[in-house]
């Protein structure tokens, strides 16, 4: 039980941290973290020349998610396949914890429905009603 909430409370975690980020920041950092999942199995090379072409393509959807917070959902869900070959092949993203690979599958997609929902913070319920800052209550 815990290999499936322990994932699913880092993709939450990921996304309250995130929403720390001011707006205007968020959607490119966003974007970068997406790219560097794209090279997190590099090292391994447990798929060969598979991972560079992996590599290659989560780039460029993580340049497209520069301006498109659907790219960036989209590239949570691609690393989410790449998590599950590599689950399935043995070769777990970090090679000391056998179900690392497992756990980033779980945890991708909580991130990609955020991601597809535009990326809001999660905090801004706080401020729904509220009066602008400055404005007396």
């Amino acid at each position: 039980m815990i290999e499936i909430l322990a994932p699913i409370l880092v993709g939450l975690g990921y996304v309250l941290l995130n929403s720390l980020i001011p707006e205007r920041h968020r959607q490119r950092f966003n974007a970068v973290m997406v790219g560097g999942a794209g090279a997190a199995y590099l090292s391994g090379g447990a798929l060969g020349p598979w991972e560079l072409a992996f590599c290659a393509v989560l780039t460029y959807v993580a340049f497209r998610g520069l301006d498109s917070w659907t790219f960036i959902g989209i590239g949570w869900l691609l690393h989410t396949g790449w998590d599950v070959v590599h689950h399935l092949k043995g070769q777990p993203i970090l090679p000391f914890a056998h179900d690392s690979s497992f756990g980033c599958a779980i945890c991708d997609p909580v991130i990609a429905i955020w991601c597809f929902t535009g990326g809001r913070s999660v905090w801004a319920w706080r401020r729904v009603g509220a009066p602008p800052p400055g404005v007396p209550g």
